[in-house]
């Protein structure tokens, strides 16, 4: 199966765009619903953070460095570079004695218009701390240090990668085809979108008092409900949609228009990937989702904000509208 229309943009009643995708609802016996093709093999990208930060927790290491939720929340990442999210990965490198150049995931212009105000006019340079994956490196710094491994932690034969892409491969139950690099250097290990799918359920189900994969799981979604504002950032859709659903899930974007949802009270998890990589319409399927299965009511103010019925230009006249495409949702 190919990918399947699923986001509309209309103007002047003429369909002026269209995003098609794949997307599966994974529950407790397996796939619920599912369009375009559940097979399809995608690089979750930043989707799978959580899963890339269960060994930090299943080896000791969190609990070795005393670890807080936030830290775990930042290890979850894919922050906007803003103060508290720069200030949090620094202080949390210095309780291990390390510091901004221990990190391998490269300086980045930081997405907090306040931070980059700072940046700009102090003609000063953006460092790694700005990184929107800094937590997820401080992580794997931390389980690093705990492993007694090496400095050169995004190498695929690293200690760290093999403690991740194990944790991967068991919590999608499938073997990686392949890997790439992420644009903070660390490999992104492959996986069908029902693999992802099935990877977001195991976080929904798992019991915060059983095996430790299970209660290193619950602790990390834990962890991202408890601070939506460090796992993304102001005016971001993870953020926002966290905000929203106020304690019933957490969800996570990926680069190249993948999006997840961890449903703990309903023991789903979703997995959405769009075929031409675009973030408003990652960002508008998952809000259809979330919106089906109820866990997001339709007539909340964030579903307006990701499939907006009035799209205006910039002096505010209604000129269009984002629709589910047919079929869809």
């Amino acid at each position: 199966m190919t990918a399947v229309p699923m986001i509309e943009l209309w103007r002047g009643g003429m369909l002026e765009s269209a995003h098609a995708g794949h997307a599966v609802i994974f529950g407790p016996g397996g796939i619920e619903a599912a369009w375009g093709d559940p097979a399809a093999v995608i690089y979750p990208r930043s989707s799978c953070k959580m899963v890339q930060a269960l060994p930090l927790i299943e080896s000791g290491a969190a609990h070795a460095a005393g670890l807080t939720d936030r830290q775990l929340a930042l290890s979850c990442a894919s922050h906007s570079g803003g103060a508290m999210h720069v200030q949090g990965v620094q202080a949390w490198l210095a309780t291990l004695g390390l510091a901004e150049p221990d990190l391998r995931c490269g300086p980045q212009m930081p997405r907090d218009r306040a931070e980059m105000k700072q940046v700009i006019c102090s003609e000063s340079a953006p460092c790694q701390l700005h990184n929107n994956c800094s937590g997820k490196h401080a992580g794997f710094l931390t389980l690093g240090r705990h492993l007694g491994a090496g400095p050169e932690y995004v190498e695929i034969d690293h200690p760290v990668q093999r403690a991740v892409r194990a944790a991967f491969e068991e919590v999608t139950q499938e073997a990686s085809p392949r890997f790439g690099i992420d644009g903070c250097s660390a490999p992104n290990f492959a996986c069908t979108i029902s693999g992802l799918a099935r990877s977001m359920q195991f976080f929904a189900a798992a019991n915060p008092e059983g095996p430790i994969r299970e209660a290193a799981a619950a602790r990390l979604t834990r962890a991202m409900m408890a601070f939506p504002e460090l796992v993304a950032g102001e005016g971001r859709a993870c953020t926002a949609l966290m905000r929203a659903l106020n304690g019933k899930g957490a969800v996570k974007t990926g680069a190249e228009g993948v999006f997840v949802a961890i449903l703990p009270e309903q023991r789903r998890g979703i997995a959405v990937k769009i075929a031409d990589g675009a973030t408003r319409a990652a960002e508008a399927a998952i809000t259809a989702l979330l919106v089906r299965i109820g866990a997001l009511d339709a007539a909340d103010p964030v579903v307006e904000q990701y499939i907006p019925r009035a799209m205006t230009n910039r002096r505010g006249l209604v000129v269009g509208e984002m629709r589910l495409a047919p079929g869809f949702a």
